[in-house]
């Protein structure tokens, strides 16, 4: 809801939905530079979500910080031969800056990079940075480092070079991180690093009244058949849920005249 409202405003939203994604899965390589790991398949997702939903505003934004970029490997195909950074023109937007880390593998994690750099700068425009499953970044990422011959060490979440750059609390800017319990991350200490004190607020799950309200809006929005709506039905999503909303508005939609239907034809 709030990067709904902060995009309809006319804020810049960077918008993680799925911050495990960040963390698991594609090619991951140890940067000598910076000696963070890369991982050039994430990052390349990351600017193409990110330039999906911004497009027009980040056409209209200068880049401020003229350094080059620097490379690192690319997805599944080594280093480039002879060639560490990669130069920006002068007067380049940030959309000529996503642009080119979609472009060019190597150049992906170092553009990623330098966007949260640039994204500090901002001043002609709100930003917002949000993040959920924002607690997947204070675990262990899925990848393995060899240790020993017979051994491996899990690599953590702030050993990634994008999450390392995006996790973060103590700035200027508007940051918001929500926890998923859905990622098997489990209960983490209450003094999380880089997160200020009473940043942390717990959100208690829908009440019965306000889910009342939520079910009849999904009414209202069609997310709920008319002939499928009833006393009875809504009832059932709010206690088969248990009040957690991303799960009432996943369930809404199956409701039927009978019940709620969940079982799929193989």
């Amino acid at each position: 809801m709030l990067v709904h409202w902060a995009r309809d405003e006319g804020w810049l939203v960077f918008y993680v939905p799925k911050g495990r994604d960040w963390t698991h899965g594609g090619f991951f390589y140890k940067n000598p530079q910076t000696g963070l790991w890369d991982t050039p398949v994430q990052a390349a997702n990351i600017l193409q979500d990110f330039l999906k939903c911004n497009e027009a505003r980040l056409q209209q934004l200068k880049c401020q910080i003229c350094h080059p970029i620097p490379l690192g490997e690319g997805a599944g195909v080594g280093w480039m031969k002879g060639v560490d950074s990669m130069a920006m023109p002068e007067g380049s937007t940030l959309y000529d800056l996503i642009q080119t880390g979609v472009t060019y593998s190597h150049a992906a994690v170092g553009v990623v990079v330098r966007l949260r750099k640039e994204l500090a700068l901002v001043k002609d425009i709100p930003v917002l940075l949000a993040i959920d499953q924002y607690n997947s970044w204070f675990t262990f990422s899925e990848y393995e480092e060899p240790a020993t011959v017979r051994s491996c060490r899990p690599i953590h979440a702030r050993e990634l070079a994008t999450v390392n750059a995006y996790r973060s609390m103590m700035h200027n800017e508007m940051m918001v991180g929500a926890f998923s319990h859905s990622t098997a991350v489990g209960k983490l200490r209450k003094d999380l690093p880089d997160v200020p004190a009473e940043a942390r607020v717990n959100f208690p799950r829908y009440t019965f009244d306000e889910a009342a309200t939520v079910c009849h809006f999904y009414l209202r929005q069609r997310l709920i058949r008319r002939e499928a709506f009833s006393e009875e039905n809504w009832k059932k999503v709010y206690y088969l849920s248990n009040g957690n909303g991303a799960e009432m508005r996943w369930l809404a939609p199956f409701l039927s005249s009978s019940g709620l239907a969940l079982e799929h034809p193989m």
